[in-house]
């Protein structure tokens, strides 16, 4: 899911770093795989050897439950209904992973990638530290970087990486610094311009009483389109099947034959059940996107694909270049669902036995709340929880009800209204830009605003740390000139270009109108003789002023139309225009009803 990235306020240099090495999780000589093996006396070992997987993916540091609709998982029942399983928080999840290693003696933890960035308060606040920091404690053995990674520029990832204190805001705690993360990041396909070389290692190497899995990690190679230009400043995105070859090439010549690709890309199952079988009628007919394409290409010698960035739920047999099942496997996000997976590993062929008999057997499990927390987890987030606090619970508005935003499968949401107006109030004025118009991408709504109290602050109360979850990339506002061509332009790069196949509708401020008509395609889907402003038709000569955040008027999510504004202004953060609204316009007698979703007019 594409979204507003943060401003970069670390420092602009691009750091060719050396990511630390990995610390596999205890490296206790267990007993091998299969020795009830009885009689042998002279330590026969079995030739094969089961490896378990565990994966995850898109966590964006959500520690906590998340709340509301975000907060849940689809199953489908047998009877075909479809029953909503609340489920994530960290808490849960370190108990999953913990529960499921038991009796596995080989056991290897791998993400794919997004762990941080677009986090709620209590890990965004102190710069995804929290999350790292939980991760350690989770044992994670490796993960891929994802296009948030990238948010805050390739100095702070190599922080994050390799520990240190933030460079602006310093130590967090008295006399603790932050030790950064034990298990490597992976960006085999992110180079640095100067050097041409990776900024973080391309691969790692998984060892165990001499079994050797390597793990390759790539993020999209479409990166730059959706973070902003600062965290990508210096960087080379490169093709993600060419990258993933060229390692495994080099792997399988180190004699590592077992080998796990970890892609920050995705695709869309034909169902948003975590339980939908994906190869139904046939072996990987239940997914499309980009990652089929991908998964198509990929070199035989990589033996199962831990994917992520659509925050679906999948478990997929995409058959390899030779023909061979291969497992293709992503698992929802915010730690709602991890993946198990056994890898049957031969130690004669040192590679992992795939045929259409034996395939990787994988499935999906639901992070349920209804298990012990992890404790370890409990006084992690309390910890930070009281830092954060001071912040966090500041009331900055009330609502009458749930206002759904990210939760909403709508191209209208009512959140993403609520915050086009209130960009669009609070850019209005002639001193502050001129705006006519405010345009909101919707991938940066992360969350709902959810009735239910969170803390102790009261149902209804919106509080800080609950809208900074809502808007948490603090991106700052722009109003720019576009002549209403640009803009009719702009409205139909929604549903054509890069986002013809999965259409990007943005969230419009009141007083414009038009129509989306879905029978149609590409850029016909959007009624051009429909579009109204203030109930007069836009004129393709006229210049209209147009409020925007910073990586829309970049030209981001596909939308080339919007990034040639001129006469830009730059006003104040996103963040703080939604939380001056919310003050303007509700009171605790008074609270702030969801809007109506009149101004798309949809034909299906």
């Amino acid at each position: 899911m594409s979204a507003t990235p943060q401003k970069n306020r670390a420092s602009r240099r691009v750091l060719a770093a050396a990511a630390g090495l990995a610390t596999v999780g205890a490296l206790v000589a267990a007993m091998p795989a299969g020795a009830h093996d009885r009689g042998h006396g002279h330590g026969h070992k079995p030739r094969t050897v089961d490896v378990q997987l565990l994966s995850f993916n898109d966590l964006h540091g959500n520690l906590e439950p998340p709340a509301g609709s975000a907060g849940s998982v689809s199953e489908t029942q047998a009877d075909g209904t479809v029953k909503s399983i609340p489920a994530g928080g960290v808490e849960y999840l370190a108990t999953s992973l913990r529960t499921a290693r038991k009796g596995h003696p080989y056991s290897v933890t791998a993400a794919g990638g997004d762990m941080v960035g677009a986090s709620p308060l209590l890990s965004g606040l102190f710069h995804d530290e929290p999350t790292i920091e939980a991760l350690n404690g989770l044992d994670l053995d490796v993960t891929a970087v994802g296009n948030h990674e990238f948010d805050e520029g390739a100095t702070e990832l190599a922080r994050l990486q390799n520990g240190g204190c933030h460079p602006v805001e310093g130590c967090y705690e008295q006399g603790k610094k932050f030790k950064g993360a034990d298990f490597p990041y992976l960006a085999a396909n992110v180079t640095a311009e100067k050097t041409g070389r990776p900024i973080l290692k391309p691969y790692t190497v998984w060892k165990k009483n001499g079994v050797k899995i390597g793990f390759i990690g790539v993020t999209l190679e479409g990166t730059p389109n959706i973070v902003t230009a600062n965290g990508v400043k210096g960087l080379k995105f490169h093709d993600e099947i060419e990258t993933v070859n060229k390692y495994a090439k080099e792997l399988d010549r180190q004699g590592v034959k077992s080998i796990v690709a970890l892609i920050h890309e995705g695709g869309a199952p034909a169902s948003a059940s975590y339980n939908y079988d994906c190869d139904s009628p046939g072996a990987g007919d239940g997914i499309s996107g980009p990652i089929v394409d991908i998964a198509k290409g990929i070199t035989p010698k990589v033996d199962a694909l831990v994917t992520g960035h659509t925050h679906q739920a999948y478990v997929c047999t995409v058959p390899d270049p030779a023909g061979n099942p291969r497992m293709v496997t992503s698992a929802s996000s915010f730690g709602k669902v991890y993946t198990d997976t056994t890898l049957t590993y031969d130690r004669r062929t040192r590679d992992i036995v795939r045929t259409s008999v034996k395939s990787a057997k994988s499935e999906n499990h639901v992070v349920t709340r209804d298990q012990a927390k992890a404790t370890d987890m409990t006084a992690l987030i309390a910890r930070w929880n009281t830092l954060a606090a001071p912040i966090a619970n500041r009331p900055q508005g009330f609502i009458s009800a749930d206002i759904n935003g990210r939760g909403s499968t709508a191209p209208e949401k009512p959140l993403g209204n609520v915050i086009a107006d209130a960009q669009l109030e609070g850019l209005a004025p002639a001193d502050k830009g001129g705006a006519v118009v405010a345009f909101m991408n919707p991938g940066g709504i992360r969350s709902d605003l959810v009735y239910a109290a969170s803390g102790s602050e009261g149902a209804g109360v919106v509080t800080y740390g609950e809208a900074f979850t809502v808007q948490p990339f603090t991106n700052m506002m722009n109003v720019v000139d576009l002549t209403g061509a640009q803009l009719v332009t702009a409205l139909q790069q929604q549903v054509s270009g890069s986002n013809a196949a999965s259409p990007k509708i943005l969230q419009v401020s009141k007083g414009l109108t038009y129509t989306l008509d879905l029978t149609k395609s590409g850029a016909d889907r959007v009624v051009a003789a429909s579009i109204l402003l203030n109930g007069e038709a836009i004129d393709p000569a006229k210049t209209y002023r147009v409020a925007m955040n910073e990586f829309l008027a970049g030209g981001g999510d596909g939308f080339a139309a919007l990034g040639q504004g001129t006469n830009k202004l730059v006003g104040p953060s996103d963040l703080d225009l939604f939380n001056a609204y919310l003050a303007a316009h509700s009171t605790a007698t008074a609270p702030l009803a969801p809007p109506a979703t009149d101004r798309i007019t949809v034909i299906q």
